[in-house]
């Protein structure tokens, strides 16, 4: 049995707390949610998986082989730092943020100064529909020596480059069309709603990309915005920042950044329903939200 750490016990934590304790590992983990209102949900799930809650980033992470950081992109460079004191020699910290090839570079600093080993992952999609075995890019020097033992845990990794940078820069530079894609259809979708034409908008899109089922693609769009807007704008303007480290202004997503970031607005001001309730993001018709935003200055 391994001692594996998780620092974010946020929808990606949660899940990997229970598939690593169902192969009968021990997980420990941290979440600065455990603080406020927010913590008793967590405290719940954490009992009933046998997930053992740390006090602090360093009490989490001490003693463990592996750490496994799934924060909010914002968050990377600062987590790493304040689990650094506490890593023991060797001990592999994977760092599955959205974060920049910068942002990965200085959180790596952190890591391997402490005598920790920091391996880049990047994750290529999104996790609840494969749980552990989410395709998963690995980045650095240490990756290779990670990958088996990954494996062996469940996962589903690959190594891209002994280059720090690497792995992050696909994902990142993925997430331009995705989570711009995500934003451009809430757009796109509200206002032919507004203007009764969205029927012919989806025929024609249809029409130009066959291989989309629009009506369902929309439908998961607006509730993964609606649940997660607040955590994509984040990743977004990290995307933003590494195709500004290209060298490019990130006109594109930083535009999709403040849709995301508006969209989240409107989910805590309770416009979809009251959050963490069964129906919140949860409608299979994207016009029922539609209808909702357009709708909002009647609330």
């Amino acid at each position: 049995m391994k001692k594996i750490a998780l620092i974010g016990y946020g929808e990606v934590g949660r899940i990997l707390g229970e598939d690593l304790r169902a192969r009968g590992e021990s997980v420990a983990a941290f979440d600065l949610k455990l603080a406020d209102a927010r913590g008793h949900a967590l405290r719940e799930h954490a009992l009933s998986h046998g997930i053992t809650l740390a006090g602090s980033h360093a009490d989490a992470v001490r003693g463990a082989e592996l750490i496994v950081s799934a924060v909010t992109a914002s968050q990377a460079v600062p987590v790493a730092q304040a689990c650094a004191s506490g890593i023991e020699r060797g001990a592999f910290f994977l760092d599955f943020n959205s974060a920049s090839p910068g942002a990965k570079c200085r959180a790596a600093e952190a890591i391997n100064a402490a005598g920790g080993r920091y391996v880049e992952g990047a994750v290529m999609t999104s996790v609840p529909p494969y749980r552990i075995k989410v395709p998963l890019l690995l980045g650095g020097p240490d990756a290779a020596a990670l990958e088996p033992l990954l494996a062996s845990l469940g996962f589903a990794p690959k190594v891209a480059s002994e280059k720090l940078g690497v792995a992050s820069a696909t994902k990142m530079c993925r997430s331009v069309m995705i989570k711009g894609l995500e934003a451009m259809v809430i757009e796109s979708f509200t206002a032919a709603r507004h203007y009764g034409v969205e029927d012919a908008v989806i025929a024609s899109l249809r029409e130009t990309f066959p291989g989309i089922e629009w009506e369902k693609q929309a439908a998961y769009f607006f509730q993964r915005v609606i649940e997660h807007g607040r955590r994509r704008s984040e990743e977004v303007r990290e995307v933003a920042e590494t195709v500004r480290e290209a060298g490019l202004e990130p006109w594109s997503a930083s535009g999709t950044a403040e849709r995301q970031a508006w969209v989240a607005d409107l989910a805590d001001a309770g416009l979809f329903g009251e959050r963490g309730s069964k129906e919140f993001a949860r409608s299979a018709d994207w016009r029922m939200e539609a209808d909702r935003i357009l709708n909002r200055d009647e609330k």
